[in-house]
């Protein structure tokens, strides 16, 4: 361990970072070309060669050149995932008409409300665990 410096251990880690965050860097360019509409099959092609066989060059140019249109790509992307999550919420939640009425006539969701309400008044510290639990079990009787 003598013969191997400090420094030139720093120096190793420092490189050894450097390369991972590169071959993020890289997947996330090669998924982007794949998933970006705006290119053409050949369009796609040539990207994806310069990014693989200029690596660092490659990958630099395509966030150079698509930078801004990769940031929008993800934004529009996670918007669908969080709409598409929230669409399962409520069908899971169960079917509600236009003014929340389930098929009795009766608030569907209410007791979701109610016992979410419950949750964050315990959380505040406005009720002890004691009047959290009775109310929760008047709730769901």
């Amino acid at each position: 361990m003598d013969d191997y410096p400090l420094l030139n251990l720093f120096w190793t880690m420092l490189w050894f970072f450097l390369w991972i965050m590169w071959l993020f860097l890289l997947f996330k360019v090669i998924t982007d070309i794949f998933r970006s509409d705006d290119l053409g099959g050949w369009a796609k092609a040539g990207w994806l060669i310069v990014a693989l066989l200029l690596p660092y060059l490659g990958v630099l140019l395509y966030v150079i050149v698509r930078g801004k249109s990769m940031g929008k790509r993800d934004i529009k992307e996670a918007q669908e995932r969080e709409a598409a999550f929230k669409a399962y919420v409520r069908e899971a939640a169960g079917t509600h008409d236009a003014q929340g009425q389930g098929a009795r006539g009766q608030k569907q969701g209410g007791h979701v409300d109610d016992l979410a309400k419950l949750a964050e008044l315990k959380d505040k510290g406005a009720i002890t665990d004691e009047e959290y639990q009775r109310a929760k079990t008047k709730l769901l009787v």
